[in-house]
């Protein structure tokens, strides 16, 4: 069997298939919020700042698919956005999380106000 041959056979599994898309999803949320961070003009160690955590842990989140909703919530506020959490069914959208602002929001857009005058 070749190498090609078996990469099909591999791939053709329902459990590959089911680790790929797992793989395309973790892809999909660490180029969104890095790019979300890039936009706001803000490097790692400056979301850390306006969040409270450590430049380390910015990483681990933009690396991570395993991410609470508040630390989510407060990445995403830091960077100038409202988190809403939807779930689809069929046609009909349930809101889980609605963006309003928040505490971490509030803080978050007050420290960068602050940061951009200084």
């Amino acid at each position: 069997m070749s190498a090609r041959d078996w990469e099909k056979k591999v791939l053709a599994t329902t459990v590959a298939e089911e680790r790929v898309a797992e793989i395309e999803d973790e892809l999909r949320l660490a180029a969104g919020l890095t790019a979300l961070r890039e936009e706001a003009g803000l490097s790692q160690r400056e979301l850390a700042k306006l969040i409270g955590i450590s430049q380390p842990r910015v990483a681990a989140i933009e690396r991570s698919r395993n991410v609470t909703i508040d630390v989510l919530d407060q990445y995403v506020s830091a960077v100038g956005g409202k988190l809403e959490v939807s779930v689809l069914k069929g046609r009909r959208k349930v809101s889980l999380i609605s963006p309003v602002e928040t505490d971490s929001e509030s803080k978050a857009a007050r420290a960068k106000r602050r940061a951009s005058s200084a």
